[in-house]
């Protein structure tokens, strides 16, 4: 049983899958860290000095029932939160990714219409006496028996 794991582990689509989710989930975290330190700073500082990981409603009181200064405040008194503001840097995340798999689809769709629309080498040739199609290399017509010159 493990030698058939083993073969079925190491088959190359399983191999590869493994190695595409590893390299996403590398680029997912990378992308979160665009969108949460390089891309919400300024959008937050043009709309007035606003941190988005820190935009919430309370729904439910915690232990401490004074104004929660941040998410990281509420969490610890135990309020019951509603977190729009990590919400909105998840759907720009999303966003990011989104676009960024459409261009790699793009781009291979591209490529591979690029090697479909390349035209194949001619294998024949009219016949200049009779107009049939002939093989190239063709020296004598098969349909009307014409002499071709190379």
């Amino acid at each position: 049983m493990l030698k058939e794991f083993k073969e079925f582990a190491m088959r190359g689509n399983v191999v590869d899958m493994a190695i595409g989710i590893i390299i996403g989930a590398a680029f997912g975290t990378i992308v979160k860290s665009l969108v949460s330190d390089v891309i919400m700073p300024p959008i937050g500082l043009l709309l007035g000095d606003v941190d988005f990981s820190n935009l919430f409603v309370v729904l439910k009181q915690g232990t401490a029932t004074s104004p929660y200064l941040s998410l990281a405040d509420a969490q610890t008194a135990g309020a019951v939160t509603l977190n729009y503001g990590m919400f909105i840097n998840t759907v720009i995340s999303f966003l990011i990714i989104a676009v960024a798999v459409f261009t790699v689809v793009k781009v291979m769709n591209q490529m591979k219409r690029k090697k479909e629309d390349a035209p194949a080498a001619p294998t024949t040739k009219d016949c200049p006496f009779c107009r049939t199609s002939i093989p190239l290399k063709a020296v004598r017509c098969p349909h009307c028996t014409s002499q071709l010159k190379e």
